[in-house]
Order: structure tokens, then sequence, then C-alpha cells
């Protein structure tokens, strides 16, 4: 049995990763929840793990007199518990660049981490890295796509990556006819069920964009040799091309129990109750170019990719801020990557190699993109 932390129980992604650890019976220790206590004191009563983590003061004092000498609180709580824990696996489901610092925690303090936090690479991909190296442990990562990648990977010099996309809610549409989406258009997902900013980000192709950058940290490959492709039926998560021009492909699913619980149990393979396909009934497969004209968003992406430093930790902090004032209804659809591309261009692009001065670049990055949400509406 292993010994498994979840950060951001109570998001989609840490809810189908309590349904894998029950199917495998793999003792959870400890779950995290920024805000959403009620629903962290559910998970509790189903899980009972020893440590119970919250990040707000009126859940700290919910959860404190529900379940005493069980709850901690915020950064300095999680940072404490990961110490004494003594967890084979932590799975950092958290949404956003909140999932940083506790990505660094618990590299220190565990022997794998399964990721699900894009944005931890993308802002600080090269630290991270060397930091897991450092402390000898696995990041294993729980993206569909990336996971794909990982199952298909065989040792051998890759030539390519084809990271598939569904191509969101959005594709083929216009310029003229993004300008009228709303905020229920950009949540109406064909294929996935996500939590809102993923969801957005999948509509813009940002959340593409953001794998792309992922990719080239966790697979220590260029961007040159990293493609995105528009696959709608998302049953192919993604392709690795050898030198040979061998493809090798996973195929899946839109079920993020079995990536999540391949990420639990690598290297062995575990039968279990999820999704699986029928290849008679699943019809024609079809693949397209994305649009970078009309959805600018994966574009920017490459943009920061290439010009490296802190470019990438700009276009993330800045596409959070610009999708939270789309889902507040402070600016428009397209306004989103108007907004981003307005922020990465005032930047000064500097080389920062500390965890602490990137997350006070971050939330510099952050007012920056507030103050320029109000030119935008």
């Amino acid at each position: 049995m292993k010994n498994v932390f979840i950060l951001g129980a109570t998001g989609s992604i840490g809810e189908q990763t309590i349904e894998a650890c029950r199917h495998l019976k793999y003792n959870i220790v400890g779950i995290t929840a920024n805000s959403s206590y009620k629903k962290l004191y559910e998970q509790y009563l189903l899980c009972k793990p020893k440590f119970v983590i919250i990040n707000t003061e009126e859940g700290y004092t919910f959860l404190k007199d529900k379940i005493p000498g069980k709850v901690y609180f915020g950064l300095d709580g999680l940072h404490h518990t990961l110490e004494i824990a003594k967890a084979d696996i932590v799975v950092n489901a958290i949404v956003g660049s909140a999932g940083i610092l506790p990505t660094v925690y618990a590299i220190k303090n565990s022997k794998r981490v399964a990721l699900a936090n894009k944005e931890t690479l993308v802002s600080a991909g090269k630290l991270i890295m060397s930091l897991a190296k450092e402390n000898n442990t696995e990041i294993i990562p729980v993206d569909s796509e990336h996971s794909a990648i990982f199952q298909s990977l065989d040792g051998q010099p890759i030539k390519k990556i084809h990271l598939t996309a569904s191509g969101g809610p959005f594709r083929g549409y216009t310029a003229k006819q993004l300008e009228k989406v709303t905020l229920k258009d950009a949540l109406s997902h064909p294929n996935w069920e996500m939590g809102k900013k993923i969801t957005i980000d999948s509509a813009t192709l940002m959340n593409k964009g953001l794998e792309v950058i992922e990719a080239r940290w966790l697979f220590d490959v260029p961007a040159t040799k990293i493609e995105v492709v528009v696959h709608p039926e998302s049953i192919i998560h993604s392709i690795v091309e050898y030198e040979d021009h061998s493809y090798i492909a996973q195929i899946g699913a839109h079920d993020m129990r079995i990536p999540i619980t391949y990420a639990l149990t690598y290297p062995m393979r575990i039968a279990n109750p999820f999704d699986n396909i029928n290849f008679v009934e699943l019809g024609k497969l079809t693949f397209f170019e994305p649009d970078k004209k009309t959805f600018p968003c994966l574009q920017l992406a490459y943009d920061a990719l290439q010009a490296g430093n802190t470019m990438p930790l700009v276009l993330n902090a800045a596409n959070e801020v610009a999708v939270s004032l789309f889902i507040q209804g402070k600016i428009s659809f397209t306004n989103i990557w108007v907004l981003i591309e307005k922020i990465m261009n005032k930047h000064d692009n500097i080389k920062i190699e500390n965890i602490n001065e990137l997350l006070e670049l971050d939330n510099l990055i952050r007012e920056k993109t507030l103050i320029g949400g109000n030119t935008c509406q």
C-alpha cells in the first residue's frame, strides 16, 4: 500500500484522484483545499487522512472544531505536514501558479510528484526540474496529453512530439464569431468536464500553449520539436515521432482517472473499472492544423517559450488574471489574448533563478494585468 497526499483535493482532478486511490486501496494521508472547506470535510469523512489543510480562516475555524488535531492552515501548514507525512506520492492538482510552492515542498518530501499543475513548469520549469533531480524525486505527468507522451517514450531520441488538442468549443469559428461568445459558450467543452479556468484555456487554445511549455521541460525537448495538432475526438492523447518515422501514440477514453491511476501506479499497469473504448463503434478520427491567427494564445505561448527567461511566467500570470476578468464579465473573450499580449510586450525580460523572486514577479505581473484590464472594458 502506498501513502498519497492530494493537493487540491476538492477540484475535479483531486476528486478523481480520491476515487482512483480508493480503487487501488492506497492510503490517503493528506488532503488540501483553498476554500471549499465543506467539501473537504466530506472528503475527510470518506478517507480519514491524518492531515487536512485549508487556506481560509473561515474554513480553518470550521474544520478544527469538527476534526481537532488534524487541521492545518495555509502554506505553512502544508509545508509542515508534508515534512512529517512520509508520503510516497504527492498529487498536485492545485489550479494556477498557487501550485508552485507546494510543488517545491512536495519535491523535497516525497518519492514521486504526480503533477497536474502545469503552471508550475510553465513559470519555473528549469528550477523545478533541477530541484527534482537534486532530490531524486520522480515527476510523473497527470495531464492526459503529457501522460500519453510519457507512455509513448521508448528511450530513443525524439524527432517530434505531436501534442493533440480537441480544439475546444469554438473550433472553426471566425474572429468575428469569437467576439460574440459568452462565458456559458466558453464553458461548454465538447469532450471533457473540467474546472472553469482550464475549460476557458481550452477554448482560447492557451491550455495547449501552456502544455507546449510544460512538455519542453518534462521531456527536455526544444519548442521546434513540439507540434500541436487539433484532434476533435480526443481519443489519441498525443503522439511521439522517432527518427525512423515511426509514431507511437497513446489512445484512451475521455476519462482522467486513467492517466491519474497510471501516475500513481507507474511503472505497473493495474486493472481498473474505468471507461474503455469500443473500436468498432469509434468511427472516424480527424486531424487539423490549429488556427493560430484566430486563436492567438497558442502563438503567444510559443513566443514566450522562444523568448525564455521570465516570459513564460509573464504569459501564465497574465493569462490567469485575464481569464478571471472574463469569468467576472469585466472583459470580453477576445480581450483575453489582447490583454496578455499587451503585458508581454511591456515586460522587460530578465533571468531569475530563485523561486521567491519568481513569485514576486508573478504578483507584480498580476497587478499590472488587473490595471491593464481596465482599458479593455
